[in-house]
């Protein structure tokens, strides 16, 4: 990036971001809100067509969107160190609420109250359920795309593994490419990070280099960290739709090699309390499997496709986003990722957190919360848990 493209500190950045990491409850959507009333109304970093831009880019790419624009913002304040800055300032309280939580599971063991845990499960119910419904509304409008979520869908109950979920985007996006008119481009403003063309080239070297060369190089060796490095840089590769489609993907990849079904249930209904993205649910993973360690090296797993395909594609996203094919195969993967999220609401999440009448009330009643109340996500976990632990033996 050119020293003229940065506008302000790092310090400024991670101040900024720290607080919405502290602050960002609701999930990628509500945070994109956010990010848009700090850094477009209050602070005016960005244009109204520039941030539009930025969100339109990072919904393309694999991985957490608004982390992505996090990233892209930081990048375009204060140059990389700035990205880094932004990054780490809007996952850090997140991260280390669910490494604290993960050590105190760790700590009581069969002591900690099963009901608590189960009302964790049950929470887990509602909340995606809503994810659902909402990326249902806009993804799948048609006949056509809400098909090609039942054909992913079908894919990935059949295939109960990574590839399974793979295969039901890649099979979404040849669909899209095929049978999906897209609408014409609306040409914007030219976006504010002007990231040379060889550095996005280098990027996204680097990015295909890690994502075809990590698996060979962990066969090869015994290191379970290089394994967890690799499983979820690899997950985060191939995420499409919003923090909520890991949840299918790293099921397929960790249970029950790495943790059982109720610790990665319980860990993600807990990720629905704290601020921040939901990608942060690899500390509570690594916290869980070995420790603080361990979750640095899942969490910089995770995220590491995101600052090198946000880089890599920078340079190039003027003229891509203009091309209907690029649109329409997108619009394909979209339609699949809601086939993904329901083969994940069926196994494991409802079959793990509805096991009795009890349970059937108190999800249906965490979903009116959720969907009727417009209550926020982490109040809804808070009241499972202890219905759970009240009421559930």
């Amino acid at each position: 990036m050119s020293g003229s493209s940065v506008k302000g500190s790092v310090a400024e950045v991670f101040l900024a971001f720290l607080k919405l990491g502290l602050t960002s409850f609701g999930g990628p959507v509500a945070h994109l809100g956010y990010f848009r009333s700090e850094f477009v109304e209050r602070r005016r970093w960005l244009s109204e067509n520039n941030y539009a831009d930025l969100v339109a880019l990072c919904q393309f790419l694999p991985g957490p969107a608004s982390s992505q624009v996090g990233i892209a913002i930081g990048l375009s304040r204060a140059g990389y160190v700035g990205a880094l800055a932004a990054w780490t300032a809007f996952t850090l309280p997140s991260a280390v609420a669910l490494v604290v939580f993960a050590y105190g599971l760790n700590a009581a063991g069969s002591n900690f109250g099963g009901g608590w845990l189960h009302g964790l499960k049950v929470a887990a119910v509602a909340v995606v359920a809503l994810a659902i419904l909402g990326m249902a509304r806009t993804l799948t409008p048609n006949r056509l795309r809400a098909s090609i979520a039942v054909a992913a869908m079908t894919v990935a109950v059949l295939l109960p593994s990574a590839w399974g979920q793979i295969g039901g985007i890649v099979l979404g996006g040849i669909v899209g490419l095929a049978a999906i008119k897209a609408a014409p481009a609306v040409d914007r403003t030219v976006l504010p990070l002007p990231v040379g063309r060889r550095a996005g080239i280098v990027s996204l070297a680097v990015f295909g280099g890690l994502l075809l060369g990590l698996p060979l190089i962990a066969s090869m060796t015994d290191s379970a960290l290089l394994r967890l490095f690799d499983t979820f840089y690899r997950v985060s590769s191939f995420v499409f739709g919003g923090g909520h489609v890991v949840l299918p993907l790293l099921k397929a990849e960790m249970v029950p090699t790495w943790v059982n079904y109720d610790t990665f249930l319980a860990g993600y209904g807990a990720t629905q309390a704290v601020p921040g993205p939901l990608f942060t649910f690899a500390a509570y993973l690594g916290t869980v499997i070995g420790g603080w360690s361990v979750a640095v090296v899942c969490l910089v797993g995770i995220f590491l496709p995101s600052f090198l395909l946000v880089v890599g594609f920078l340079p190039f996203w003027d003229g891509l986003r203009k091309q209907p094919a690029a649109q329409a195969a997108l619009a394909g993967v979209n339609s699949a990722v809601v086939g993904l999220l329901l083969a994940a609401f069926y196994d494991p999440v409802w079959t793990a957190g509805i096991t009795n009448s009890f349970d059937y009330v108190l999800g249906l009643a965490a979903f009116v919360l959720l969907f009727v109340w417009k209550a926020p996500p982490w109040l809804v976990v808070a009241l499972c848990g202890v219905a759970g632990q009240l009421f559930i033996s």
